[in-house]
Order: C-alpha cells, then sequence, then structure tokens
C-alpha cells in the first residue's frame, strides 16, 4: 500500500490543476443546449481535423527526419548554421505564418496579380484550404521532430552504423535499417506533439477559413454563446489527446534499455557528393524559408506602409510578457510539485500529460463554469479572477511540456544523494528541497522558457478568458486579420517572434550540448 507523504500531497494538488478544467468539459457537455451546434457539425469538424493531422502528421515526420539526418550525419555548405536554425520556426507563431501567406498568395496578392499581369494564368491552388492550412502548419510544426530526431541521432552511437556497414549496408540502409529504428521513440514523440499543436491551432486554420474542431469549440462559445455546444465539440479532442498519449508512451518502451547497450562513439559526419550537398543545403534552406524567412520577410516589408498604434502595442506586450512570466512561474512551481512526488503517484504523472495534448480553447471552456460561479461569489472582482484562471488554463495546458526537462533534471539525483541527506535527519521533504531542486535548477529554468514561448503565441484560451480591454499581443493580431488588416497584422506578430527568439536559440543550445560526450 502507497505510504502518504507531502511530496505526493504536493503531486496530488499540481495533478488536480489539470484534471479540474479537464472534469468541467465532460460535466458541461452533458447540459441541455437548444442551440445544438454540435449535433449539427460535429462529424464535418472531426473528419476536417483528422485529415488536416494526418497530413501535418506525414510532412512533419519526413521533413524533420530527414533534415535532422542530414546535419548529424553529412557535412554540406552552412550544415553548422541549419543545426540551430531549423528549430526558429517553433519561435513564429502559426497564425503570423498563415498571415504571411495570405498576404503574398491571395486573389488579390502581389504574386497572383503579377502573375496574372505577365501571363494571363493564375496559380493552380488556394491557401484558404485544407491543403493550404496542412502547408502552414506542417512550415510551423516541423521543428519539433527535427528537435526530437536530432537528439536522437546525436544520442546514437558510431559503432552501431559502422557495424551495419561492416555486414554491407549502403548508407541509405543503414540509416532505414538501424538508425530509425533506434530513434523510433523520437519521430513517434515528435510526430505526436505536431500533431497536438495542429488539433489545438485556432489561429491560423481560422483564419484560413478551416472548421476544425477548435474552431467549433471557440464558435460555438463566441458566436452561439453555447458552453454545452464547445464542451460537446471538445469531448473527440480529449479522445484523440488521450490517443496521442497512449501512442507516445507506448513508443518509448524498451528506449533506456536499447541505448544502453552499446559503448558510446560520437558519430563522425560523412562529406556528400557535389550535387547532393547543394541539395541538402537548398532542402534546409527551403525548411527555414517556409517556417521563417519567407512569412516574417514579407510581414516586415509591409511595416512601412501603415503607421503603428504604439501605445496600444506596447499595452499589449507589457500583458502578453506578464502572462507569459506569470505562467511560466506558476507551470513550473506545479510541474516541479508533481515530478518531486510522481514516484508515489505516478498515475497523477499520467494524467497531467493529458493536459498538454488539450487545446488551450478546452481548457478554457472548462473552466468558465468554476468562474462562474466565483464570479457569481464575487462580481467586483472579475479582472483579477479571470487573470487567474487564466494562469491555471496556460499551466493546466502547459505542464507536461515543463514536467519533461525536470524530470530529466531530477534523474540526475542518486538515491545515495537522497539518503546521505536523510541520514543528516532531513525528512523527505526538507532533502527534496535542500538536494534535489537546486541540482534541477538549470532544467526548471529550461521548462520556464518552453512555458514562456508557447504562452507567448496562445491564443484561443487569451480569447476567452481574458477581462474586457485586456488584450496581449496574439490577441491584436488576431483582430487585425479578421478585420483582414494583414499589415497592422504583422507587427505584433514579429513582436512575438522577437521575444520569443532568444529563448528558443538558447533551447537548441541546450539540445546540442545535452548530447552524449559534448559535456
Amino acid at each position: 500500500m502507497t505510504r502518504f507523504s507531502p511530496l505526493a500531497a504536493l503531486a496530488a494538488i499540481a495533478g488536480l490543476a489539470v484534471l479540474l478544467p479537464l472534469a468541467g468539459v465532460v460535466l458541461a457537455s452533458f447540459g441541455s443546449d437548444t442551440a445544438d451546434i454540435a449535433g449539427r457539425d460535429l462529424a464535418r469538424y472531426a473528419l476536417t481535423s483528422a485529415g488536416l493531422a494526418l497530413a501535418v502528421g506525414a510532412f512533419t515526420g519526413l521533413a524533420g527526419t530527414l533534415s535532422a539526418w542530414l546535419v548529424v550525419m553529412h557535412r554540406f555548405p552552412g550544415r553548422g548554421l541549419f543545426a540551430w536554425a531549423l528549430a526558429l520556426p517553433l519561435a513564429m507563431p502559426a497564425f503570423a505564418i498563415a498571415y504571411g501567406y495570405a498576404d503574398l498568395f491571395d486573389v488579390a496578392g502581389p504574386l497572383r496579380t503579377a502573375l496574372r499581369a505577365a501571363t494571363g494564368q493564375d496559380l493552380p491552388f488556394e491557401l484558404r484550404s485544407i491543403g493550404g492550412a496542412a502547408f502552414v502548419l506542417s512550415a510551423a510544426f516541423y521543428p519539433y521532430v527535427y528537435l526530437a530526431m536530432r537528439a536522437a541521432f546525436l544520442s546514437q552511437s558510431g559503432s552501431a552504423l559502422e557495424a551495419a556497414r561492416m555486414l554491407g549496408c549502403s548508407g541509405r540502409s543503414a540509416f532505414l535499417r538501424v538508425a530509425l529504428p533506434m530513434a523510433r521513440p523520437a519521430l513517434a514523440a515528435g510526430v505526436a506533439l505536431a500533431v497536438m499543436e495542429t488539433l489545438a491551432d485556432y489561429g491560423a486554420v481560422h483564419f484560413l477559413s478551416v472548421q476544425t474542431l477548435t474552431t467549433g469549440v471557440v464558435r460555438a462559445w463566441s458566436v452561439y454563446g453555447s458552453t454545452v455546444s464547445a464542451a460537446r465539440f471538445a469531448l473527440p479532442l480529449l479522445a484523440a489527446a488521450a490517443l496521442l498519449l497512449w501512442i507516445e508512451r507506448a513508443s518509448r518502451r524498451g528506449r533506456a534499455h536499447e541505448s544502453a547497450r552499446a559503448r558510446f562513439r560520437e558519430l563522425e559526419p560523412q562529406p556528400l557528393g557535389p550535387v547532393a550537398r547543394w541539395g541538402a543545403a537548398l532542402f534546409c534552406l527551403a525548411l527555414v524559408g517556409a517556417g521563417l524567412l519567407i512569412p516574417a520577410g514579407w510581414l516586415a516589408w509591409n511595416l512601412g506602409t501603415y503607421t503603428p498604434d504604439w501605445t496600444r502595442l506596447a499595452t499589449a506586450m507589457r500583458n502578453s510578457l506578464g502572462l507569459g512570466l506569470a505562467g511560466a512561474v506558476v507551470t513550473v512551481m506545479l510541474a516541479t510539485m508533481l515530478a518531486l512526488g510522481t514516484k508515489r503517484l505516478p498515475l497523477i504523472a499520467r494524467l497531467a500529460s493529458l493536459g498538454y495534448a488539450t487545446p488551450g480553447a478546452v481548457m478554457a471552456i472548462g473552466l468558465l463554469a468554476p468562474a462562474g460561479v466565483i464570479w457569481s461569489m464575487a462580481p467586483g472582482s472579475g479582472m483579477g479572477i479571470a487573470l487567474v484562471l487564466l494562469v491555471l488554463a496556460y499551466a493546466a495546458r502547459l505542464m507536461a511540456a515543463a514536467l519533461e526537462p525536470i524530470d530529466a533534471g531530477l534523474a540526475r539525483v542518486t538515491p545515495s544523494m537522497i539518503q546521505a541527506a536523510r541520514t543528516l535527519g532531513h525528512g523527505e521533504t526538507r532533502a527534496a528541497f535542500a538536494v534535489e531542486l537546486p541540482l534541477a535548477r538549470g532544467a526548471m529554468l529550461t521548462a520556464g522558457l518552453i512555458v514562456l514561448v508557447d504562452v507567448l503565441k496562445e491564443l484561443p484560451a487569451t480569447l476567452i478568458l481574458r477581462p474586457f480591454n485586456f488584450d496581449t499581443l496574439a490577441v491584436i493580431a488576431n483582430n487585425y486579420a479578421a478585420d483582414e488588416r494583414l499589415g497592422q497584422a504583422g507587427l505584433p506578430s514579429l513582436l512575438i517572434l522577437a521575444l520569443s527568439l532568444p529563448a528558443v536559440m538558447w533551447l537548441t543550445r541546450q539540445i546540442s550540448a545535452s548530447a552524449p560526450g559534448r559535456g
């Protein structure tokens, strides 16, 4: 029987922060609803979400794996630059990428106008479609697969590939039969993250007129005022989150056993032929260009044609940073409580992981019921309560993302260290604060930066729960885009990029430094 302890109590409290909004969604879905928006459109929205998730999963898996293999295993022009630049699109909000491409490729955009004037022909595709949304989201989310696969390839010993070569495998055969199977858990985790973000996205798909379950959640609440329909749209998303989480967990089985078998020796990058090396450089440049350079460059190019409202932007930047820092502190604190206590309550950590696969809009809908009760009891505390609930929604959604690096940091603490603290008279809780937390400080900083970047880009939860007249940069960009003022939407989008970019660059360097044999 599991003995209860203060650390287990802290983990249970942190787990409740995730389970509370999820339970709120399930309970709200049983209510009566005269509009019944979900009953009318649920199947259509679910099919669109599934098709979009499959397309993004396939493209991000292919692009992320190939780019990671190229920068780890081969020498080509710009390899050192691409090793970290390929991760930079993580700093670019998906909705900002959609704004940039829409402005370029819409019917009245400069590319189509110039093409029609020169040839009388039009481009054979529309960006505002499922295909266009799949392209935009793939360009935004392929770095999740790239980072996971790069870390996996860097952790593989060169001995395994050399053994495959000695047995007669070509370079491609060694990749397909040895390196890729060994990196399977990382591939599953990266693709699962990209699919989770696709299902959670609201800003890009809404702007591109693609109706998914997440847009259904926000539309049912904001247009029809129906929390019940919003909750019913959210239920399939919760089921998808549980399925993705199960796939990701199942793919990790046996991972530690596999990596511990061979003595580690760093991989030696191999040179490519004259054509292949320039092809590799162009492929990597195309990925960085699609996810960052082209949309950000076009948005920046258009800045000179508008007069920014600097006062409003400065207020929104202050609000974004304030929410980001508050969300990072609260999320890291709860994730640390969870990490310290999960040895006794492992089920709580698994349930908390469900939060990361759940869209922010779903978390916000789940918190509306307790928010209504609180507002009815204390009507004068509307803004403060709304901000607290907003930070709680961020924490519930992002706690699993913070838990991963903190768990890795705490894994450095050996049982003998804790035992030494206990022999000096420290209890379980005091030993955790005196020994475990100081050693995990770097991991906690990494977790905080991950949460900060995600909160800066978060849109649907902020739209639903923010107090009246409390705008963030993402909300301002969304409002401008809704009015088709894409030039003005560019500046707040680029400000989010400027705030996120240093954190993403630092996180990329941390991943490189954590590879075996690199300190």
